[in-house]
């Protein structure tokens, strides 16, 4: 299934998209979206709402509580910045008020000479959690969507820890929607930045799996339903200028594209 939250004529729900073969879908084809009363956890009902997808915006798919990110998880990666891959999972947090959805601008700030892209599968936590075992941690997933953790580079370098470069308004796009039911084992990720692709990798090649990261971050945290996890991104990360666009596309899920503007 997957999980939108939408803004239409009449406000902002949540929504599963149903395809023409679906049953409820628009026979005329193009996906549908279907009102879900409340929210999308658990077992979720419909209020019996409809509108064709090209009728509404899809916005950021979850607003959480906690964004919390995985940095140098790919073996590629970790080589192109320097250095040596951690042996845990190396955990940083970004504030959920950087998170925007599927079109908004990526605003660059005027503190920093170089922003970069970082395209992302991440994780949807579908319920309260603490010390998953990592052979349940799938049990406590809603889904996955896709993420850019923008990342303002040169202050990274200058500040020594993470929160200032990770954490301006706009650095976390998410979208478009959350999918159910795809095995997030081995998907293919790709960015591109104006249409050539920067990054091209797959997620089996994550350092720290998925199982792991959520039995992690869990021991450390009490995990609540909505929070998301960045789960680390490939080599080929670069800067973005103002007038550009970037795209995350993530096997499964969907892209992920988001304008690039001076704050």
């Amino acid at each position: 299934m997957r999980l939108a939250r939408i803004a239409h004529a009449d406000g902002v729900s949540f929504a599963a998209l149903q395809s023409p073969t679906t049953a409820g879908g628009d026979p005329r084809g193009g996906d549908v979206c279907a009102e879900i009363a409340e929210h999308p956890f658990g077992d979720p009902t419909f209020t019996g709402r409809t509108w064709p997808l090209a009728d509404v915006r899809t916005l950021a798919p979850i607003l959480p509580t906690k964004v919390v990110c995985i940095g140098k998880n790919y073996a590629a990666h970790v080589d192109e910045m320097g250095g040596e891959a951690p042996p845990a999972p190396l955990i940083f947090m970004k504030p959920s008020t950087s998170v925007i959805g599927p079109g908004l601008p990526i605003q660059l700030p005027a503190d920093s000479q170089r922003v970069d892209f970082e395209g992302e599968l991440a994780i949807v936590i579908g319920m309260p959690c603490r010390d998953v075992p990592e052979a349940r941690a799938r049990d406590v997933v809603l889904g996955y969507t896709v993420a850019n953790d923008v990342t303002a580079r040169d202050l990274q370098q200058a500040d020594g820890q993470w929160t200032r470069a990770k954490g301006y308004d706009s650095f976390c796009p998410l979208g478009p929607w959350i999918e159910t039911s795809v095995d997030p084992g081995d998907l293919a990720i790709r960015t591109e930045l104006d249409g050539e692709v920067r990054q091209d990798s797959r997620t089996h090649l994550l350092l720290h799996p998925i199982d792991e990261l959520i039995a992690y971050i869990s021991r450390v945290m009490t995990l609540l339903p909505g929070d998301v996890i960045l789960t680390g991104t490939p080599a080929g990360v670069g800067p973005m200028t103002a007038g550009q666009q970037v795209s995350v596309t993530v096997e499964g899920i969907g892209t992920l594209t988001n304008p690039v503007q001076a704050r």
